[in-house]
């Protein structure tokens, strides 16, 4: 009985097993019949020699300006792909010919194919030009192996905001490792806004299988595209940029090494980013890319270095205004407190001069007059302070102000390579002089904005900002909304408080208004326009000393806050001070009725004048 009952199941499984087999074999013959005669798009398969995967690049996403005017766009080009393992006899002399090219860059470029692969496209021509790509494509199909690959690439309706708008370029190897998205020869937002949005702008690439016969030909989809995926374009961009104010900017820089920032208060909104040397953004598109690039990197005048945001300058004078407001909350002045100025303060050894001047000056006359002696007392006050145990903790809770302010930090915002500045640390002066070898007179520089001090451009623009808002500012950013004008980007709307009570704030925006009419200023008046600022002079150890200027406007319902420094040009209120108010009058009105004030700034020359 046993003996049978093994016999039984040895029976059994070979049943199972054979019916298996048959099973499969069914399945294989169903199958082979359904592609060799049931779909026809294999009989059409049959008589080319591969398929061929295209990439659908998408439409990059637009940028307009705040009032909706387009600034950046596509324009379609065209790449020239070559898969070395389809590659057969061509005749490479009309082939070099068509693209104007030699037999030996034909030859090189083909082997530098085969070594990245013989069976994945590679671009082996890089953006053919219309009329190239129209000659070419009468003669494409006596080139198997080749076939042309759609791209866009970027246009500017204005020669506008280089710096800001940055650039596209081709994906490096570490991006291409490290992100899925991209393959060779794709392209990739660098710098500005193109790398900041570089998700939303980039969209989703499509798939398109074709089939090719064995002359080249496309002679369709494959299984009428039912594997195909569509590309889905980039999202558009709605910039905080003013493009006229913007235009009017880069031209009164014209000839001027600096920057030029302007803010809208109320938001942060970042109304003109001007840098200066600037270029046309439309050198680093197309084929001369490279070669422009090489040029502008080797021109002595650095145009692709963005001062606006890493340019870091000591403020000077301007710095006023912030000590002063702490010395004010601080209680160690008030609005009354007096102090005579003989034209120079002398302090344990250091002498620090001071301008032409009404003395006595109280803490509104000091900034209207722009008074070093003041500025110097009120900070020696503070920081001598006697609640605290020793000068290393008066002068972290000193420096935690400028912190509020946003000095020696970074935004966090959507601008790319932001710098923080520079603001030393009491651990600082602890390594150079020891942690009882300094006092209040060793870092008296820092009173009237010189010495281990730092700030960029936008920082000085976002601190006239704050103080426009009389305590409070807005993270300041560049793109207001993404995909829609409606769509707003709710992160940048959170207000960033100053503890500095507003009532102190009104003080220094009273004395900035003085120095606009009264003061140091007052030659850049506005017919009409009330407007607040602070003029500087920032010491240049290799040069002329800079020219620096701050301001507001209108005084009591702000909507423009800015910042200007001209390199080189010496005092504020001769230069920096009358390009800031043709900027504010500009965007206050639309126009400008000072010609011959506007005349004088445009022609004034700081790059060719100067070594």
């Amino acid at each position: 009985m046993h003996i049978q009952r093994n016999t039984n199941q040895h029976t059994h499984r070979k049943t199972v097993f054979s019916a298996i087999i048959l099973g499969v074999s069914l399945l294989l013959l169903v199958r082979l019949f359904v592609l060799q005669i049931a779909d026809p798009s294999y009989k059409a398969f049959a008589r080319s020699n591969y398929l061929r995967h295209v990439t659908d690049f998408p439409s990059r996403g637009l940028i307009y300006d705040r009032n909706g005017d387009l600034l950046v766009y596509n324009e379609a080009h065209y790449d020239l792909m070559v898969i070395p393992g389809q590659v057969g006899d061509i005749d490479t002399l009309l082939f070099c010919n068509l693209l104007n090219i030699s037999v030996e860059t034909f030859e090189s470029r083909l082997l530098q194919a085969r070594r990245h692969s013989r069976f994945r496209a590679s671009v082996f021509e890089r953006q053919i030009s219309k009329t190239t790509f129209a000659a070419f494509q009468e003669k494409l199909f006596r080139f198997p192996g080749f076939f042309v690959q759609p791209r866009n690439l970027r246009k500017y309706t204005y020669p506008i905001a280089a710096h800001t708008f940055g650039y596209v370029g081709e994906a490096g190897p570490s991006v291409i490792n490290n992100d899925p998205y991209y393959r060779p020869g794709d392209y990739i937002g660098i710098s500005g806004i193109e790398l900041a949005y570089e998700k939303e702008l980039r969209g989703q690439k499509g798939l398109r299988i074709r089939m090719v016969d064995v002359m080249n030909r496309d002679i369709g989809p494959f299984q009428e595209g039912r594997h195909d995926t569509l590309a889905v374009a980039g999202k558009d961009l709605h910039t905080t940029l003013d493009a006229n104010l913007q235009l009017y900017g880069e031209q009164l820089m014209q000839n001027k090494r600096g920057s030029i920032v302007a803010i809208e208060p109320s938001t942060g909104e970042i109304l003109a980013l001007v840098s200066s040397p600037s270029y046309d953004p439309g050198l680093l598109v197309g084929r001369q890319r490279t070669r422009n690039y090489r040029a502008l990197q080797n021109d002595t005048l650095s145009p692709l270095f963005n001062r606006a945001l890493m340019a870091q300058y000591p403020p000077g004078s301007v710095f006023k205004i912030v000590s002063t407001a702490i010395a004010l909350q601080e209680g160690v002045i008030n609005p009354g407190t007096r102090h005579n100025c003989s034209g120079i303060y002398h302090t344990r050894g250091i002498s620090i001069r001071c301008r032409d001047h009404p003395s006595p000056v109280d803490a509104l006359s000091s900034i209207q007059h722009s008074c070093n002696t003041y500025s110097s007392i009120l900070f020696q006050q503070t920081i001598n302070q006697p609640r605290f145990e020793n000068i290393q903790q008066s002068f972290d809770h000193w420096r935690s102000y400028l912190e509020s302010f946003g000095l020696g930090q970074m935004f966090g915002s959507d601008l790319s390579y932001e710098l923080p500045g520079i603001v030393a640390t009491s651990d600082y002066y602890n390594r150079i002089y020891g942690e009882r070898g300094w006092r209040s007179q060793t870092i008296l520089s820092l009173g009237i904005g010189q010495g281990e001090l730092g700030v960029t451009p936008l920082q000085l623009a976002n601190v006239t900002a704050a103080i426009a808002n009389r305590g409070h500012f807005f993270t300041p950013h560049i793109v207001r909304a993404v995909d829609t004008p409606d769509n707003l980007q709710n992160r940048f709307g959170l207000a960033n408080h100053i503890p500095i009570d507003r009532v102190h704030f009104e003080t220094i925006a009273k004395a900035m208004q003085l120095v606009v009419e009264e003061g140091t200023a007052s030659f850049s008046q506005i017919p009409d326009v009330t407007m607040a600022g602070k003029t500087g002079t920032v010491q240049n150890p290799h040069g002329e000393n800079h020219s620096v200027y701050v301001a507001f406007a209108p005084v009591d319902n702000p909507r423009i806050a800015i910042s200007v420094i001209i390199e080189n040009a010496g005092y504020g209120s001769v230069w920096a001070a009358p390009l800031a108010s043709l900027m504010i009058e500009k965007y206050l009105n639309g126009e400008v009725n000072r010609t011959w004030f506007e005349q004088r700034v445009k022609e004034a020359d700081f790059i060719t004048a100067t070594p």
